[in-house]
């Protein structure tokens, strides 16, 4: 599911979105190979077992309740994470029941700081750390691709300087004709 459209303001753009790193998915599938195979191999051992009926109801209400709060809810969460940079912001979306939100207009971005563990470095993933004008920083983790979504944002933060400021001419940049051409 993609961020929606209709929160964006006049004129925005999705740039880049991103969902926490594939990583985050490893244990709740681990978990849930555990639970069914588990399951059923104790299921087929007590199959001879005079109260076998009553055992795998406890096995199956057991598994269920294991399966939803070890792999169904990690996944949905997973799902309901978004990282979105847009044109004019940077957006934190996540919850299931209970959604949370942080915006960063990209001109109160003061600073970035990126944390990549040595895993982090072999399967592609990090911390992002934003320092806001008002906020207390604000950590992005299990971001995928963190080089590309830092070039991204500094070119962002960039060019939404150099828009505010009137433009390149500011900037350093001529904007006309040079004496030699004119």
């Amino acid at each position: 599911m993609a961020y929606p459209d209709n929160l964006l303001s006049r004129g925005e753009s999705v740039v880049l979105s991103k969902r926490p790193h594939w990583k985050m998915l490893v244990l709740p599938i681990i978990f849930f190979i555990v639970i069914v195979g588990g399951g059923f191999t104790l299921a087929a051992v007590l199959r001879n077992w005079e109260y076998h009926t009553i055992a795998w109801i406890v096995i199956g209400v057991l598994g269920l309740l294991l399966l939803i709060w070890l792999v169904v809810v990690p996944f949905l969460r997973w799902r309901t994470e978004h990282f979105v940079i847009t044109n004019y912001h940077v957006f934190f979306r996540s919850g299931i029941l209970h959604r949370r939100e942080h915006q960063i207009p990209l001109g109160h971005i003061q600073n970035m700081e990126t944390s990549v563990s040595f895993w982090g470095r072999l399967l592609g993933f990090g911390t992002l750390i934003v320092e806001s004008a008002a906020d207390q920083p604000l950590e992005f983790e299990n971001v995928a691709s963190l080089p590309k979504v830092q070039s991204v944002l500094n070119q962002l933060i960039m060019d939404d300087k150099q828009a505010h400021r009137g433009g390149p001419q500011q900037g350093g940049y001529p904007t006309g004709p040079t004496p030699a051409q004119g």
